[in-house]
């Protein structure tokens, strides 16, 4: 055998990433792969060419691209005309994607209509169960019974309020190998967006949790990226522990991503002030993505030293990348992956960490009492 060709074990052990000789010959047969040679006993034998392949197409694969996307992607050639047309393709197959997703977020919601419900419903909920099982779709008649159903199950909620703890039992996946603190926060980020998948997408360091509680103990600074940001924080808790909160983009007219992203970008004053935050400081960041981007930079050029950076800026290019830079640094984060993120989400973050910490006061007269003192 031709030492300079590899089996397809082989092969598949070079490239890694999880990928399997099934996988391999599954991508023949969609095209994705060409066909190899064949040693005198049949057996496929593979060239540099093709592990270069293999690991561009497990790297997008890892990426979230579908195979379909993927082979368009490597088939398209640099010339300018083939790329616009590549990037049209890949606008229909997204529009797609996106149909699929609504009709899956369709079936969530209706799942979520039960599972979701807490103990005094379920009465009426096992009814709608039943009828569900014995639902006549060919009938008008059938279809209006179990409309009432639902309305009969919405009717409960008029007699109580909601037990947000008991449906998210439900509807969260198995946490139990997070902490109890990790675990609030999470539950917290999915009250605050009402999107369960969020799960997926929330990120931590390892250390995180432990450096926001040192930090938060030792009464850090709170630097945050708008006034909206800092409009949302546990103001009670937070002056309890002593923690001082800084606007950076100190503009009380800004109340939008798009409009703290320009803000930014116009105004030298607050990317300098940013880079004379106190060391040890928790960093929250909920709209702009530059904002992070700069946290990022003057990280690696060691002009500031955080305790933790709570990373959730929105946006569809810059915000995906900004958070991706932020969880290569080395230091304590929070993020969520992608395009999610939010000046809500990004306060609820912190605001379960300090929950975490400390019991509210009953009242927010605590607030006036220790201004005074």
């Amino acid at each position: 055998m031709n030492s300079s060709k590899l089996t397809i074990k082989q092969l598949t052990h070079l490239v890694g990433g999880g990928l399997t000789p099934r996988m391999v010959r599954h991508y023949h047969q969609l095209g994705l792969l060409p066909q190899p040679v064949r040693s005198p006993s049949n057996y496929r034998l593979y060239t540099k060419k093709d592990v270069l392949r293999l690991q561009r197409i497990v790297a997008l694969k890892q990426q979230g691209f579908q195979l379909n996307h993927i082979r368009n992607i490597l088939e398209v050639e640099p010339e300018a005309d083939t790329t616009v047309n590549l990037m049209g393709q890949l606008q229909q197959q997204y529009r797609a994607v996106m149909q699929q997703i609504s009709q899956l977020r369709q079936t969530a919601s209706a799942l979520e209509g039960l599972l979701g419900r807490d103990r005094h419903c379920q009465i009426i909920q096992a009814e709608v169960l039943a009828q569900l099982k014995l639902l006549d779709v060919e009938t008008q008649a059938g279809l209006g019974g179990l409309e009432n159903l639902w309305s009969g199950l919405d009717a409960e909620i008029h007699t109580h309020s909601e037990a947000f703890t008991e449906s998210l039992q439900r509807l969260l996946p198995d946490l139990s190998h997070r902490s109890e603190i990790e675990q609030h926060l999470i539950s917290q980020l999915v009250l605050a967006c009402g999107d369960v998948s969020l799960v997926s997408f929330v990120k931590l360091s390892r250390d995180a949790i432990a450096a926001s509680r040192e930090a938060l103990s030792a009464s850090c600074q709170i630097v945050v990226d708008t006034q909206t940001v800092a409009a949302a924080l546990d103001q009670t808790r937070l002056l309890h522990l002593g923690c001082h909160i800084e606007t950076l983009i100190d503009n009380p007219h800004i109340t939008t991503a798009t409009e703290a992203e320009l803000a930014f970008w116009q105004h030298r004053e607050w990317r300098s002030k940013l880079q004379q935050v106190n060391q040890g400081c928790v960093l929250v960041v909920g709209y702009a993505p530059s904002v992070l981007v700069e946290i990022c930079e003057a990280i690696v050029n060691q002009k500031i030293q955080p305790a933790l950076v709570i990373g959730m800026p929105i946006g569809f290019s810059h915000a995906p990348a900004a958070k991706r830079q932020l969880m290569q640094q080395g230091i304590p984060f929070i993020t969520v992956e992608g395009t999610l993120g939010g000046g809500a989400l990004a306060a609820t973050a912190l605001n379960a960490l300090v929950e975490s910490l400390i019991d509210k006061p009953d009242c927010h007269c605590y607030l006036k009492n220790s201004a005074e003192h």
